[in-house]
């Protein structure tokens, strides 16, 4: 052994120990750490996700429409409420469509993916006969219903897409043939197309660009080879060249990324410029709820496809980032349902409806911050538009019923059940021993065959 530097003996250093106070911090915070790991690992935390964040968004975004669109309705010569009473009807009707669709089983939703595409084509086509489409801004892309009620066609087209082509794709799997690349891409693409072309024909490439998303998310979900998957992206890419080129208006929108002056040379970025106003005079927690300054008349659409920018100026960062954490964790968990579960039709299912509700979100936000084109779409459960609201609530539904579908979450589901309405007698009530929850949740450990841990 080695001496010292003064010639003696090495020194014996004594080991040291971290003091009581330490390791009481540290079996605290590890403590706290070990109890959110076990409750966001719960069996229901996917339900609960899913069904408390979109109604959130829901409810927040109808405060907003009354908001937002007060002004709009007053300059149109309409009471204020106007636009907030028809996405409030929206909103109960969707919230039906909503509970049906997360109590029906999985059977019948793929029963209705062929109704539903067949219903959507019927309607997308419809569009285009003269005396029966209308043209909304530039767009011939809605049906008249009467009065004041009209309906967008190719915002069923997505819920269509994702039901259709979950369950073909399902099939094929169940038949070994997505090994081959032919099944892998008929009759799926070309249905898509089809779908894309009966949009495009009423110039609303917004919508395109959310439909394709879908395509490209069941492709992805179904593991499509890398070459056929850059294939028909390259494909995808080059069509939407050549439409934006053809365009002046889409042209237009995309020169106007970054920029700082409505008039940014020849180009006119009034409403992307003003949106950047609306968020920059938000700051941390807004200017108040209906104190928004943009909403009277400056900024196009504040109700509807730019309500993330009054959100921001009503509500500050805080509100926008409320927003945004409210769509992520809706995301995380229709992503954890898609992961969690061995129905090949849930999986692309689930996968097709998260892809359709972030990619919407993400390129709405994007184009208000500036980062995107503008696109048109709304923000999904937020924005006005009862065309747009329906699908997508009847979505959410399809997220609940395969969240609710899992052994692990019907186990304990149905031990929640009984508790309600359970007559507590004192005494009586202890005398009964363990409460069934105990019991179910041993049963549910044992029946988590989907993957839950």
């Amino acid at each position: 052994m080695p001496g010292s530097r003064t010639g003696g003996p090495p020194v014996q250093r004594a080991v040291r120990r971290p003091s009581p106070s330490q390791q009481r911090d540290e079996n605290a915070v590890q403590r706290f750490y070990t109890r959110v790991y076990r409750a966001w690992d719960r069996p229901l935390t996917a339900y609960y996700l899913i069904l408390g964040g979109s109604l959130l968004i829901t409810v927040l975004g109808l405060v907003m429409v009354y908001s937002a669109s007060q002004i709009t309705a007053l300059q149109m010569s309409l009471p204020g409420s106007y636009f907030f009473r028809k996405q409030l009807l929206a909103a109960v009707i969707g919230t039906g469509l909503l509970l049906a669709a997360s109590r029906m089983p999985v059977k019948l939703h793929r029963a209705l993916a062929y109704p539903i595409l067949a219903g959507a084509v019927f309607l997308m086509a419809l569009v285009q006969v003269p005396g029966i489409g209308v043209a909304v801004n530039g767009n011939q892309n809605w049906i008249a219903l009467g009065g004041s009620f009209q309906i967008q066609p190719s915002e069923f087209g997505k819920l269509a897409l994702v039901l259709w082509g979950a369950d073909l794709i399902a099939r094929k799997q169940d038949k070994k043939l997505l090994t081959q690349w032919k099944h892998m891409l008929v009759p799926l693409v070309p249905v898509a197309f089809m779908l894309l072309g009966l949009i495009m024909l009423g110039g609303d490439m917004g919508t395109a660009i959310i439909l394709s998303a879908i395509l490209f998310g069941l492709l992805w979900l179904a593991g499509a080879p890398t070459r056929l998957f850059v294939g028909v992206l390259s494909f995808a890419c080059v069509i939407g060249v050549l439409l934006i080129k053809s365009s002046e208006n889409r042209m237009a929108r995309l020169q106007c990324l970054g920029a700082t002056e409505p008039q940014s040379g020849p180009v006119d970025c009034w409403q992307a410029v003003h949106g950047i106003y609306a968020l920059a005079s938000g700051g941390i927690f807004g200017s108040g709820l209906g104190a928004s300054v943009e909403k009277w008349g400056q900024l196009p659409e504040a109700h509807t496809d730019f309500i993330f920018a009054v959100t921001g100026e009503e509500l500050g960062l805080a509100g926008t980032l409320s927003v945004l954490a409210l769509f992520a964790a809706l995301g995380y968990a229709g992503i954890r349902v898609a992961g969690r579960t061995e129905d090949p039709f849930v999986r692309y299912a689930a996968g097709g409806v998260t892809t359709w509700i972030t990619a919407q979100a993400v390129i709405n936000i994007g184009a208000v911050l500036g980062l995107l084109p503008i696109a048109g779409v709304p923000l999904p459960l937020f924005s006005y538009g009862g065309s747009a609201l329906l699908p997508t609530m009847f979505a959410i539904g399809l997220l609940i019923a395969f969240a609710r579908d899992e052994p692990a979450a019907r186990a304990a589901l149905s031990a929640r059940q009984p508790r309600f309405g359970r007559k507590r007698a004192g005494g009586a009530a202890q005398s009964r021993g363990p409460r069934r929850w105990n019991t179910m949740r041993r049963r549910a450990s044992a029946a988590r065959s989907s993957g839950e841990r």
